[in-house]
C-alpha cells in the first residue's frame, strides 16, 4: 500500500501497536493518577484512544456526490466540541474500568476491521462520520493525530519515556506536517517544521506559543527570512 491512505493506515497501525504495548507495561489503563489534561486522569487519556479509533468503526460509505471536509475543517469544529469530548471521555471510561485495556484494544480492532471494509479494492472513499464528510484518508489522519497528541500528553502526564517512549516518529512527522498544513490553510505563513514533536505541542495548546517556543518548532523556507508572528492562529485545535 503506497497510496497516501495506505501509509497513513500502516502509521496509525505502527503507532497504535507502539502505543499500546508502552501503556500496557506501565498498566496506565487503570491510573487514576491526574494527566496534564486539566480534569483528565491518565486512565481517562487511556479510554479516550479507543473511543477516538471508535469513530472509523462507526463511518458508513458517503453519498457519489457528498463534497468531503479537510482536515483543518474538522479539527475548527473540536472546541466548540469541548465539553461533549469531556462528557464522553469520562462516561466510556467508567464503563470500561473494570478491565480497560482489553476493551480499548476491543475498539481498535472493531476500526480496523471496518477500515479493511471501508477502503475497499482502492482508492479513497468519501465517508460519513458523526462530525461530517470526510475522505477517508482524512479520517485516518485525524485518528493517527488523536494517537499522536494524546500519545504525548501520556508521556508528559507519566514522565516515562524509557525504550523510545509510545511515540512512532514517522507518525510524529506526518501529524506536525499536517498541523502545518492546518495553519497555512487557515491563513497563516507558510514555514517549515522544524522540530516535529516542539511544533505539536504548541499548534495543540500545550505549551504556549510564545516567541521561543515558536522559534524552536518552525523556521521561514529560506534563510534570509525572518520568522513571521503566528501567536494569533494558534492554538490551532
Amino acid at each position: 500500500m503506497d497510496t497516501e491512505l495506505g501509509i497513513l493506515e500502516n502509521l496509525l497501525r505502527a503507532q497504535w501497536l507502539r502505543l499500546r504495548d508502552w501503556v500496557d507495561e506501565r498498566e496506565l489503563a487503570t491510573s487514576d493518577a491526574p494527566s496534564v489534561l486539566d480534569g483528565w486522569t491518565v486512565a481517562d487519556l487511556v479510554a479516550h484512544l479507543g473511543l477516538a479509533m471508535g469513530t472509523l468503526t462507526r463511518a458508513e460509505p458517503a453519498p457519489p456526490d457528498a463534497v468531503p471536509a479537510t482536515l483543518a475543517e474538522l479539527v475548527a469544529g473540536y472546541p466548540g466540541r469541548a465539553d461533549e469530548i469531556v462528557e464522553t471521555t469520562r462516561a466510556g471510561a467508567r464503563e470500561i474500568a473494570g478491565d480497560p485495556l482489553p476493551a480499548v484494544e476491543r475498539m481498535a480492532e472493531a476500526a480496523f476491521a471496518r477500515l479493511d471494509e471501508l477502503r475497499g479494492p482502492g482508492g479513497d472513499p468519501v465517508v460519513l462520520t458523526r462530525r461530517g464528510t470526510l475522505r477517508l484518508s482524512t479520517l485516518v489522519q485525524a485518528r493517527l493525530l488523536e494517537l499522536v497528541v494524546h500519545g504525548d500528553d501520556l508521556v508528559r502526564s507519566t514522565g516515562d519515556v524509557p525504550g523510545g517512549g509510545p511515540l512512532e516518529p514517522g507518525a510524529v512527522t506526518v501529524v506536525a506536517e499536517a498541523l502545518r498544513d492546518v495553519l497555512v490553510e487557515r491563513g497563516g505563513p507558510d514555514l517549515e517544521v522544524a522540530d516535529p514533536l516542539a511544533w505539536l505541542r504548541v499548534a495543540c495548546g500545550r505549551v504556549p506559543a510564545d516567541a521561543e517556543a515558536v522559534r524552536a518548532a518552525l523556521q521561514p523556507r529560506h534563510t534570509a527570512d525572518g520568522l513571521p508572528e503566528i501567536a494569533s492562529y494558534l492554538p490551532l485545535l
